[in-house]
């Protein structure tokens, strides 16, 4: 991937009056355009009893606008061959389309018109009905789906109450079915304003043709105070925390949680090789001891949040039939020491090599998610929304470069011991 600042991947950033923040990253390989809007909002930004909100607002902007009727933001975009969709995570809730490259204004149109006119379409008929497909959402997902509870409960014992963290994304049920018209429009007048907001357009355009479209689009949506950065004081654990639940699954599985340093810190990257160093690919240490050797393990996965204000790294297996979980973490432990550079962990690999192949694998799989725009634009989002610099979009394979077996060794030694772990062990129902 050539340099974002030569040639055809050039990064453009520009600010209109209002606070939005444009990123214009031209390519002309394909006559393809992506537009990535990024909100600086997320579940984080709510309160206790009143959660779910920013995932709601993720179906609610499908439902029309003034100028936009119910769902015909999907059947503008299809109709000309493109595709459209959103996301809701802790710190941000994404919307994006990627349709030809011709078709750039229809973009533009359908996200400035949400963006500046949804709450003239909102009505208390379409919120409760989105309220009712997250509830079903809820049951499909979370309640309803094996092991679906587990995640939710392990971050009530890796955060304390009132840590904009604790909560679930989706939110609760009751909070979710308690939500009112006014308080859901308040929720969007103080978050989806264009001073909270990162637009980034990826592909086949004239940046200053572009640019003058976006300031047509967006330029006279009137902006709002900026709202008021999260606080998210967080003490350390004073002990493991041990958790335990019953849920109608036929196998036991093992959650190991810890915390580390926040998205795009030194320290998060590290965690992350770590994590693809223990468990990423059949030849890894962990799948290669407990599912293939050891058989003591139906899976067993490894791999960090992105998260803004803290960094959570998870460890989860599945136990195989009549396996008991007390051994299965007692060898995951046993990988944890040797990470950690414990020489008197009994388990033999090379960290040496283990990181070089993790290393390999992760630099693939970034180079090849670089080549569509999409990811590209939504890189370039992130980038710009949580640290204002989308050049370090085309920087995370130095970032993967930069980790060294030494550095993952004093990470294991300091953040993954059994002290600073939240574990939660899922027991079939009866068990």
């Amino acid at each position: 991937m050539p340099h974002p600042e030569h040639g055809v991947h050039s990064i453009e950033r520009h600010a209109l009056p209002n606070g939005l923040r444009l990123v214009l990253h031209r390519d002309p390989t394909l006559p393809l355009v992506a537009v990535n809007l990024w909100y600086h909002v997320g579940s984080k930004d709510e309160r206790p009893g009143r959660t779910g909100f920013a995932h709601l607002f993720e179906h609610m902007l499908f439902q029309g606008s003034a100028h936009v009727g119910t769902n015909d933001h999907f059947r503008h975009v299809q109709s000309v061959g493109g595709v459209a969709n959103g996301s809701t995570w802790y710190d941000r809730t994404n919307y994006y389309e990627t349709l030809p490259a011709q078709e750039l204004e229809l973009a533009l149109w359908l996200e400035s018109d949400r963006m500046g006119f949804l709450l003239e379409g909102l009505t208390s008929e379409k919120l409760d009905t989105q309220r009712q497909v997250v509830i079903n959402e809820r049951r499909q997902r979370v309640d309803n789906q094996p092991y679906g509870r587990a995640s939710e409960l392990l971050f009530e014992g890796l955060f304390p109450a009132g840590h904009p963290y604790r909560w679930p994304v989706i939110g609760t049920m009751a909070d979710i079915e308690s939500a009112s018209l006014d308080e859901v429009q308040a929720f969007f007048r103080r978050h989806y304003g264009p001073e909270n907001a990162v637009l980034t357009l990826a592909g086949d355009f004239e940046p200053e043709t572009a640019l003058a479209s976006v300031e047509r689009w967006f330029g006279d949506i009137p902006s709002g105070p900026a709202p008021a950065p999260v606080s998210a004081p967080l003490s350390a654990l004073e002990a493991s925390v041990r958790l335990e639940m019953s849920d109608r699954v036929h196998l036991p599985r093992l959650y190991m949680g810890f915390r580390v340093e926040p998205f795009g810190a030194r320290g998060w990257w590290t965690a992350f090789m770590a994590a693809n160093l223990l468990a990423d690919g059949k030849s890894s240490p962990l799948v290669d001891d407990l599912v293939v050797r050891e058989e003591l393990a139906q899976d067993v996965s490894a791999y960090v949040y992105p998260t803004e204000e803290v960094g959570v790294m998870l460890i989860v297996a599945t136990a195989r039939p009549g396996v008991d979980v007390a051994r299965l973490e007692s060898r995951i432990r046993l990988h944890l020491h040797r990470l950690g550079g414990n020489p008197a962990a009994p388990i033999a690999w090379s960290i040496e090599a283990e990181l070089g192949r993790a290393r390999r694998r992760a630099l693939i799989s970034i180079h090849s998610e670089l080549q569509t725009v999409d990811h590209r634009a939504d890189l370039l989002s992130q980038y710009a929304t949580f640290f204002d610099d989308p050049d370090r979009a085309f920087g995370e394979a130095t970032e993967i470069e930069r980790v060294s077996e030494s550095a993952v060794t004093r990470f294991a030694g300091s953040y993954l011991n059994a002290e600073q772990a939240a574990s939660l062990v899922v027991l079939p129902a009866g068990a």
